[in-house]
């Protein structure tokens, strides 16, 4: 959310930001909302000032035993208190106007973000590792022999609909395998602390995120009420929602592994076959709370941090500074991790980077006490995959496919299924 003094002091900047994400002004409408609040305030102070004036002026006319002063006084207190009453009723209804439409608008893009419409004017600021050279026509994930048999469709659409996968044998192993070596190599090498979070939260902690209330439509909501997190930055960030930190415990970092639940809205069409864009899948996520003074360092801290998993498994990529059209509503800058996958010929994200600023701590009252001394101020948050689980399985499968249909394996991934080093034609670990 936004700060309205920063828009009451410069709202041709404010405009002029949203501008470069392609919408209109916005700060006539907040500044008139924010105009009648303010009124309304001022008015029922007033007329509260007036009604302990008369109050005090009450008693005294009735010791004088001027009757009639006496009723026409307190006929004004009543006057005066239902007219305080109505106008703090309006206030707050003002007041709930204006927050609502606060919360419907995006945060402002950094002034080093690429102005641009959508993921074609995205800037790439570097690749890492070498596509492989293959001398025959790599085949996408679901296509390779010994990936077919541990990715079963067919049965996840008897049992869900599109958009799912059963694994089995192999390949469950391997999805496994994938995710405690994110976890393991993010805690040990990375040093983010390990936490366990429930996949179920309550509306607060959506809005608080910013999925509610413009993306409802993009996650699923249980008959009682709770939603299922799109990703566990939802509840990681709202680890510190309505607390005051201490500034020396900051910046606190998380990292968790869970499921996730996206509706999908919008994408019919789109990465249909395959696991590649799914209503269910797995996550490793990465989020950061610090102080304003550290987001910008953590910001480059944490893509190293997914960039060195991509890098420990062997995995082609480049990294990508997403232009003011195609990032998220809630961040300033996104930096995009693009894996190689041979099977598609192209470059596909595997992990989202952002850093939030102030926008998601507003929504949350998250704030942290200045060492120093002095009022406390609001905590940045940054988040990140680190990495989708399902992604990367398919660029594993698809970066370590063989001409005779088997697939070796990162050695990374060695110690955690047994020594085995790939899996075979047949779709057995060997």
């Amino acid at each position: 959310m936004h700060d309205i003094r920063a828009i009451r002091e410069t709202p041709d900047a404010f405009d002029a930001a949203l501008s470069r994400r392609g919408l209109p002004a916005a700060s006539p409408e907040i500044l008139a909302l924010d105009a009648a609040r303010r009124a309304k305030i001022h008015a029922a102070e007033t007329a509260q000032a007036e009604q302990n004036a008369a109050s005090k002026q009450v008693g005294a006319a009735k010791a004088s035993g001027d009757e009639a002063e006496f009723e026409r006084l307190r006929a004004l207190v009543a006057e005066k208190k239902a007219e305080v009453a109505r106008l703090q009723d309006e206030a707050k209804a003002e007041d709930q106007r204006l927050t609502e439409l606060l919360l419907t608008i995006p945060n402002l893009p950094y002034e080093d973000v690429p102005e641009g419409a959508d993921e074609a004017d995205n800037v790439e600021v570097k690749r890492h590792g070498n596509p492989r050279n293959f001398s025959f026509t790599p085949l996408e994930h679901y296509q390779i022999p010994a990936a077919k048999p541990g990715l079963d469709f067919e049965t996840a659409a008897k049992l869900s609909g599109s958009r799912f996968v059963v694994l089995r044998g192999a390949m469950a192993r391997v999805h496994r395998a994938l995710a405690q070596f994110m976890l393991d190599h993010h805690v040990e090498v990375n040093g983010l602390a390990e936490t366990s979070t429930p996949v179920l939260v309550r509306d607060e902690m959506m809005l608080g995120t910013g999925q509610l209330p413009k993306f409802g439509e993009d996650s699923y909501q249980t008959t009682n009420g709770w939603w299922l997190i799109p990703t566990a930055e939802v509840t990681l960030t709202n680890l510190v929602n309505g607390e005051t930190v201490e500034e020396a415990s900051l910046p606190r970092r998380h990292v968790a592994h869970t499921l996730c639940f996206r509706s999908e809205a919008g994408s019919a069409g789109r990465d249909t076959s395959g696991m590649l864009r799914q209503h269910q899948f797995e996550k490793v996520e990465m989020v950061s709370v610090t102080t304003p003074e550290q987001s910008e360092a953590e910001h480059e801290r944490m893509t190293l941090c997914a960039e060195s998993v991509l890098e420990a498994l062997g995995l082609p990529y480049r990294r990508m500074l997403l232009c003011t059209g195609d990032m998220g509503a809630g961040a300033r800058r996104t930096n995009d991790l693009e894996v190689w996958l041979p099977g598609q010929d192209c470059y596909r994200e595997i992990s989202s980077v952002s850093t939030c600023g102030a926008w998601q701590a507003r929504r949350m009252n998250a704030r942290y006490k200045p060492a120093g001394g002095g009022k406390p101020d609001y905590v940045h948050t940054l988040n990140g995959s680190g990495l989708a689980v399902g992604r990367t399985l398919i660029a594993v499968l698809e970066n370590g496919q063989q001409e005779d249909g088997s697939v070796t394996l990162p050695e990374a991934l060695h110690p955690y299924l047994r020594g085995a080093t790939g899996i075979d034609a047949e779709g057995a670990l060997v």
